[in-house]
């Protein structure tokens, strides 16, 4: 494992203590294989002056919630260290009582809860105190004669602990394994099963500790040839077509049992489809996590998929199995949906409400899928059991991290998946965006490559695709499911409006490249997008037509026929899609100037035919008013929302009032 230290970076802390601790605990964070997704915590120790301008010691540890990788000084929780001393001598401390107790010793009280690890920092005699989760070392542990393994290996120079519940219980042990300990001969601390601790007064030699230990765990599994041993498969990064439908299935039925839309993506790497292609995957999946720490994003075990969508329902009746054999009767049932799957020859997937949480899935699933091989090479993958794994997954302090972030109102679109055309500018753009903002994950489709630079987020991606192309369509949408897993919202607005020529002037070519864009580029997204459709969470399609269908004008024979025969299309569907529950609306905006669609050069000669200045024209309507890419996009989400869900063959304005259309 390389060091990351800078003497340079270091010396730019200019020796405050607090901003040491920041840059090493972030040296940590940037290693997934140390710390991944807000696991593991670091600490230091700081004299500081009270109010009385008496000089108390104060624990500054990693506060409840936040990530190694991007921690900020406010992310440390202060305590007084003494509190947190006492609280270790005591008998018995609820969890409940402990994170009160700490809070209490905060000397601000409007820092993070801190970590539940604050009592056991406290107890190492170090002003730095580093803890990670290495998969190396886990993984050691993780296997059978992990405890003699891990002892040949450090020696007596790491102090090493039997499994116990984080928390207070941890530190008691610990409490109570170092009473009489010379703390100057240890290096560390492997808590088996778990993570491993270093610590000294020095944060680079802390730091370096840490990177000489897992170095030692890793050259272990390099002498066994662990790392060698990982089943490759080839990559399936996108889905045939038949799998991504089978995929859209599978989201809609892990988002019935889970009461709420899901996000699924597929990870179809080279080591994920080796995994899947292993006789005895599923079987060594689901003996257990490589920390108790991942049961909270995971669940103790994925579920195994052979294309078979009733193992959704095989999933429900093990876990519900499982909470029975363990719950002692006050416990309320977590929802029983999984949260990653091996899928035979095809890879991983990952579940979640977001991209975010499906990204942190898929990421311990790809740890867990490699130490789990290590593991069998040495011997044979042995984790803990499901008793402590349950005892994490419905920990009272975990399960109130989780209220907690669960608080506050729900984006009204988390889960679900939307496909949006002609996002590169104008409404389009505004449409993606607004709907990414809501919670959905958006695909932005547009012939303009810009698109790809403008929606480069994990829920907001940009392809180049033309929608006169149903090659490009169909290949865009399987990207959409191998990405997300489902498609609910499809907002069909990809247009072209030319410059006004009257119909004797107008050219063959002209008229037939209006066609292509503003009419059948709509029905081949439909008739590529229906068969996912189908399998969608409320699923709605909005059209984006024209004021031109109930008031057309001169000079725009091609547009205005082309929007018309949209709205028909768009009436069409609605009769054909409604036994799926699919809704079909268009929304028929005017005067919305701030698109691409809007030259100067159109501006003008639109103008001029109806004998206007540009600045009158744009405010013709019977409201006076201008509207918005913005406006158009509100209304799109609000029609995709459930104001509308019983809504379907719709045409609704969005024109400020238009005396002829009136």
């Amino acid at each position: 494992m390389n060091n990351l230290w800078s003497d340079k970076e270091a010396q730019a802390c200019e020796e405050d203590l607090l901003k040491l601790r920041v840059y090493t605990s972030r040296l940590l964070g940037r290693d997934e294989s140390l710390v991944l997704h807000g696991g593991g915590n670091t600490s230091v120790k700081i004299n500081k002056k009270n109010i009385f301008g008496e000089e108390e010691p104060i624990l500054f540890v990693k506060g409840s919630g936040w990530d190694l990788a991007t921690i900020e000084p406010q992310g440390f929780s202060p305590a007084k260290l003494n509190t947190l001393l006492k609280l270790a001598t005591l008998d018995h401390l609820s969890d409940s009582n402990m994170v009160q107790e700490m809070r209490a010793s905060l000397i601000n009280p409007n820092a993070p809860t801190p970590s539940i690890e604050a009592i056991l920092h406290a107890l190492i005699p170090f002003v730095f105190v580093d803890h990670t989760h290495s998969d190396a070392v886990v993984t050691l542990t993780n296997t059978i004669n992990g405890e003699k393994r891990i002892r040949d290996i450090y020696g007596n120079g790491v102090l090493v602990v039997p499994y116990v519940m984080p928390g207070f219980i941890l530190a008691k042990k610990i409490w109570e394994m170092t009473n009489n300990i010379d703390w100057s001969k240890l290096d560390g601390i492997v808590l088996l099963n778990h993570g491993v601790f270093t610590f000294s007064n020095d944060a680079k030699l802390s730091y370096s500790r840490m990177i000489d230990l897992v170095t030692l765990a890793e050259r272990e599994l390099e002498k066994t040839n662990a790392y060698k041993n990982i089943a490759l498969g080839p990559a399936t990064p996108v889905l045939t077509e038949r799998d991504a439908l089978t995929l859209a299935e599978l989201r809609k039925e892990a988002s019935k049992i889970y009461s709420s839309p899901l996000i699924v993506s597929h990870d179809g790497s080279k080591e994920a489809c080796g995994f899947s292609l292993l006789p005895c995957a599923h079987e060594l999946a689901a003996r257990g996590t490589i920390t108790p720490d991942h049961v909270i994003h995971t669940k103790p075990w994925p579920m195994y998929f052979n294309n078979d969508i009733k193992a959704v329902a095989a999933f429900w009746n093990k876990y519900s199995d499982y909470f029975d054999r363990n719950t002692d009767g006050t416990l309320k049932c977590l929802d029983k949906a999984p949260r990653w799957a091996v899928w035979p020859d095809r890879g991983l997937l990952s579940f979640g409400t977001n991209t975010k949480k499906t990204k942190i899935i898929a990421d311990i699933a790809r740890h867990t899928i490699a130490a789990i091989q290590w593991g069998e090479s040495l011997g044979g993958w042995c984790p803990l059991s499901e008793k402590p794994l349950f005892d994490v997954e419905y920990w009272e302090l975990e399960q109130a991290k989780l209220k907690k972030t669960s608080l506050g109102p729900k984006l009204l679109f988390e889960g679900k998946v939307a496909l949006v055309t002609g996002a590169a500018s104008g409404i389009g753009r505004a449409c993606a965006e607004f709907l990414f903002k809501q919670g959905a994950a958006v695909i932005g489709l547009d012939i303009d490559k810009k698109v790809t630079e403008f929606f480069c987020k994990d829920g907001l991606v940009g392809l180049q695709a033309s929608v006169t192309s149903s090659e490009s369509i169909h290949k865009s949408i399987l990207s959409i499911i191998s990405r997300f897993g489902g498609l609910d919202i499809l907002v069909s607005n990809a247009g072209t409006f030319p410059a006004g020529e009257k119909i004797e002037n107008l050219s063959k070519k002209k008229w037939k490249d209006t066609l292509d864009v503003n009419l059948t580029g709509h029905f081949l997204v439909l008739k590529n997008s229906i068969p996912f459709l189908k399998f969608g969470i409320d699923p709605c399609v909005i059209f984006i037509a024209s004021k031109n269908v109930a008031a057309p004008g001169p000079g725009a024979s091609a547009y205005s026929t082309a929007k018309a025969g949209l709205t028909q299309l768009a009436r069409v569907a609605a009769l054909e899609l409604a036994p799926y529950g699919i809704r079909v609306n268009t929304i028929h905006p005017d005067a919305v100037f701030d698109t691409a669609l809007w030259t100067q050069e159109v501006l003008k000669k639109r103008a001029d035919v109806y004998g206007l200045s540009v600045a009158e024209y744009k405010t013709k309507n019977l409201l006076r008013t201008h509207i918005t890419s913005a406006d158009v996009a509100h209304l799109v989400a609000t029609i995709a929302g459930s104001a509308f869900s019983k809504t379907t063959g719709a045409q609704i304005p969005i024109d400020g009032g238009n005396d002829r259309v009136i």
